[in-house]
């Protein structure tokens, strides 16, 4: 005997007889079966709920056979989710009839009497396709993710430093387990990248690797953005849209700045972490989740627990294994070595491949504090191929702001080299967004991000 299929039937039909006839055959087969005998109820439900199947009846009035009112529904069902399979049911099985339901979108054709065993055989099918269909649309978002995320290049460079040699020890440990891991911190020191060089030890690294910034998320966009939604779930919520809980499933799912995430959020992040599920938002449709979390903040949680600003019991979730990541001031030679990484990096990004440090440069670099990081280095080596005159990089092409302690790259610094660099490119591209993203390695969507921050 065939197993029972997951799936989710609504059936319309004015014969209330039958639908509880249909009930009573389907129950056993299916996880939901829902039925409504009056079709003005149908787009509420299937905004309420997400169903596999919609099997409508074609003729509601009396006397009325010609078909119409069942095609009219099945339009409104399409209006709201056009990938909707909908089967028809008629007493009248005249050939012009069926043919013209499914030149309109209808999956299948159904006849008054039916055969019960083909009738759940026909169901199954179309309960087969709609999952097939929507497993197909998620893979499609996730390798549109995945092509925008491999246009960037993302390297891990550990050092030799006994702080970083530690953090790899422990990476090598973890990255083969579903382990929840903790990164701790500051701003710059390469959070992302540890997280990128978990995921592609594991188990998952052919799947996709996602990273959603929470302190960007507004309590607003919060569930849309993690869970996805339904269409209809709220003014402008046009179709459907997977979260990224969904589109990271088999995968790795970075959550950034969780240390940023509201306190009226974390208990549904919580949930989702915990049961493994999801419910879209304006959908009652519980979905399955198989994804790997790792989490980073550049903040103290446990300060944040103590203060009432960070849940306890999200924390012991999420931090199975923790990893803190030293300053770039407490690494050593590894200065050095990273100094010399994005000097490679950005002298063959610029077309000046002859370019060195001097002695008296690595010295400089050595002795600054680097306050901002990774990060700060990787900008003031970029700045400095940009800016100097030959191929050999002193010490005056790096100058810092000895006040502050911060290098010439603060933000504001960074943020106005990094406007003039869109700008220039987008002179260059003439304004052909996809040749910008590839030139300056961004995807699309963050040069659109970008050009809007900056008002060009």
């Amino acid at each position: 005997m065939e197993k029972p299929l997951r799936g989710k039937i609504l059936i319309v039909d004015d014969d209330v007889s039958m639908l509880r006839t249909l009930k009573l055959l389907l129950r056993d087969d299916f996880d939901l079966v829902q039925t409504i005998s009056n079709p003005k109820f149908i787009p509420a439900e299937i905004k309420k709920q997400r169903y596999d199947v919609v099997l409508l009846d074609m003729n509601f009035s009396i006397g009325k056979q010609s078909g119409d009112e069942g095609l009219f529904w099945m339009k409104e069902i399409f209006k709201i989710d056009p990938s909707q399979i909908v089967m028809m049911i008629t007493a009248y099985g005249e050939v012009n009839l069926a043919v013209k339901a499914i030149k309109q979108g209808a999956t299948d054709f159904i006849v008054k009497p039916w055969d019960n065993a083909k009738l759940i055989a026909t169901i199954r099918t179309g309960v087969k396709l709609c999952q097939s269909n929507r497993s197909k649309s998620k893979l499609e978002d996730q390798h549109q993710m995945i092509h925008e995320d491999n246009r960037r290049k993302y390297q891990f460079i550990p050092g030799n430093s006994p702080g970083m040699l530690e953090v790899l020890n422990i990476i090598n440990k973890v990255a083969d387990t579903d382990a929840n891991v903790l990164l701790l911190g500051g701003n710059g020191t390469g959070k992302e990248l540890i997280a990128r060089d978990i995921h592609n030890k594991s188990g998952r690294r052919d799947k996709i690797f996602l990273s959603v910034d929470l302190g960007s998320l507004s309590e607003n966009l919060f569930e849309s953005e993690l869970f996805g939604h339904v269409k209809g779930a709220y003014t402008g919520a046009d179709t459907d849209k997977a979260g990224r809980f969904e589109l990271a499933e088999g995968g790795t799912l970075f959550l950034d700045e969780i240390g940023n995430l509201p306190l009226t959020l974390q208990g549904k992040l919580l949930t989702a972490i915990q049961q493994r599920k999801i419910s879209p938002l304006g959908s009652g449709d519980e979905r399955e989740i198989d994804i790997r979390f790792i989490c980073a903040t550049n903040g103290s949680l446990i300060d944040m627990v103590k203060e009432n600003l960070f849940r306890e019991d999200l924390l012991y979730r999420i931090n199975t294994v923790q990893i803190d990541i030293p300053p770039l001031k407490e690494r050593g030679d590894d200065i050095i070595q990273l100094a010399e990484h994005f000097l490679f990096k950005y002298a063959g990004k610029y077309n000046r491949p002859n370019t060195r440090l001097t002695s008296g440069a690595l010295k400089k670099l050595s002795r600054h504090p680097w306050p901002g990081n990774v990060r700060e280095l990787e900008h003031a080596i970029e700045k400095a191929v940009i800016l100097s005159e030959g191929y050999k990089l002193g010490e005056e092409d790096f100058v810092f702001n000895q006040k502050s302690g911060f290098a010439e790259e603060s933000l504001t610094s960074i943020e106005d080299i990094e406007k003039h660099y869109i700008i220039k490119s987008l002179e260059k591209n003439r304004g052909n967004l996809t040749k910008v993203a590839e030139d300056l390695n961004f995807s699309r969507q963050t040069i659109y991000r970008k050009i809007k921050k900056y008002g060009l």
